[in-house]
């Protein structure tokens, strides 16, 4: 009798869970550490309304982050989020010259969000093409529209009420960005660790022939993975947009980086096949506060930069340095 799709068990992955949960018990551990570190290094860390401007170092990325974590498990990848934060924001920017409101500029966005990973989604699973390799050219074009409808000019004067999505703030220190942050990551640790959808996204990233044997339409899930990569970067976009109050082509540049990093760090397997959502969330707290601290002892940008890819680097080095020194021992 054929297993379907509704009897794989999340069990796909106990071959890691076990490692998975020391990784998010250590990374708790790191991240308390920073948080020590921080308060210890500056005193104006431990102010609330300073410790509420941190969030803002990671929100928006993460948001990317919950979609990307489920494309990786899956064995793809999305590199052109930050692309699409542009030509998302480049759009609302020329709907904004033709006097549309907010409540259109927030449709706008999250349209052509989608559309970007309807695109980038139809290169992959209908036409069969490395997704890799797909969304290094989607991110050069789509970075590449936003230059040419914008070239060295920038859009601004957004309304007034748009700027609460990425400047409000919902409760006292508590931010709209930061709020959406956990209303998603809730929504995202439901669908990956508690559904049938979520199962799926496993035993396609552990074996996508014996999941597609097992009556899982694979092509379908993975279009759906690049369409919420899509919508998510859309919503991005959105609050970074907001948060700024103009639109230039540089908008997000390098944000991809930090976002893969926030997917690795947090646990997900490069290569497909585990994962959880919060390691993800986390990771995302960790770089946030790394970030902010260092902002704090006025750390040049370009030092950010380079620590974020030696981590992106160690990480990934990390498991495979382990397996060895493990095989040796035996």
């Amino acid at each position: 009798m054929s297993i379907t799709a509704r009897e794989i068990p999340d069990r796909l992955t106990s071959s890691t869970s076990k490692v998975l949960r020391s990784w998010e018990l250590l990374l708790l551990g790191v991240a308390v550490g920073i948080f020590v570190l921080n308060s210890l290094s500056s005193p104006y860390f431990l102010d609330p309304w300073s410790l509420s401007d941190a969030t803002f170092n990671f929100t928006e990325k993460a948001l990317i982050a919950f979609a990307m974590a489920l494309l990786v498990i899956s064995g793809e990848i999305d590199l052109s989020v930050a692309s699409i934060i542009a030509l998302v924001s480049t759009a609302m920017g020329a709907a904004l010259q033709l006097g549309v409101g907010t409540t259109e500029l927030v449709l706008i966005g999250l349209t052509v969000g989608l559309l970007c990973g309807a695109f980038n989604a139809v290169l992959v699973t209908v036409m069969g093409l490395p997704s890799i390799v797909v969304t290094i050219g989607t991110m050069s074009l789509f970075r590449g529209i936003s230059y040419i409808v914008l070239g060295d000019q920038a859009f601004r004067g957004y309304p007034a009420d748009f700027s609460f999505f990425g400047q409000g703030y919902v409760f006292w220190v508590i931010s709209f960005e930061f709020a959406l942050f956990v209303a998603f990551a809730i929504f995202y640790a439901v669908l990956l660790h508690r559904t049938n959808f979520g199962r799926s996204i496993f035993a396609i990233g552990n074996n996508p022939t014996a999941a597609l044997f097992s009556g899982i339409r694979v092509q379908r899930v993975k279009f759906i993975l690049f369409l919420l990569t899509g919508l998510m970067s859309g919503f991005a976009a959105i609050c970074l947009t907001s948060r700024l109050g103009s639109t230039r082509p540089s908008i997000g540049i390098g944000m991809e980086l930090e976002v893969v990093t926030m997917v690795v760090l947090g646990g997900v397997n490069i290569l497909g096949g585990s994962g959880s959502i919060p390691g993800v969330v986390i990771a995302a707290f960790v770089m946030g506060l790394v970030t902010f601290g260092l902002g704090l002892l006025n750390v040049p940008g370009i030092v950010m930069s380079i620590f974020i890819g030696l981590l992106l680097i160690g990480v990934i080095a990390l498991p495979r340095l382990v397996q060895q020194l493990s095989q040796r021992l035996k």
